[in-house]
């Protein structure tokens, strides 16, 4: 196996590892919003569990470089926005300002290049 070929495969098992994590982070927040309330928890864990499946549809696909570079892109939005609605939850005050909206955007980059590693050419 190449050099290449051994680095992408590591760099797909890190994105399902992130999936696991998110998607163990999820339910873990579902259940702490269902017990002690929190409509920011809440909101917090939908968005990582309906973003979960992403990480593991790019790493099982054998992502190309745009695929990964929208992954860190999507990663970096659901830090700022979850990390916010928690903060908020459970610090009482936002984790800094203009996080969610700056999270928010970068969640909707992410997926804007995901739409655009459709249209990629990969070099032969």
């Amino acid at each position: 196996m190449s050099l290449a070929a051994q680095l992408s495969n590591g760099g797909n098992r890190i994105l399902v590892f992130i999936a696991g994590v998110l998607g163990a982070a999820g339910v873990a927040l579902s259940a702490a919003a269902a017990h002690r309330g929190g409509a920011f928890t809440g909101t917090a864990a939908n968005f990582l569990l309906m973003h979960a499946p992403v990480f593991l549809a790019i790493g099982l696909a054998g992502a190309n470089r745009c695929l990964r570079i929208a992954s860190l892109v999507l990663l970096a939005g659901l830090l700022l926005f979850c990390g916010d609605m928690l903060a908020r939850d459970f610090l009482g005050s936002r984790l800094f300002p203009m996080s969610a909206p700056i999270g928010g955007t970068l969640l909707i980059a992410g997926w804007l290049a995901i739409a655009m590693s459709a249209l990629w050419r990969t070099r032969p």
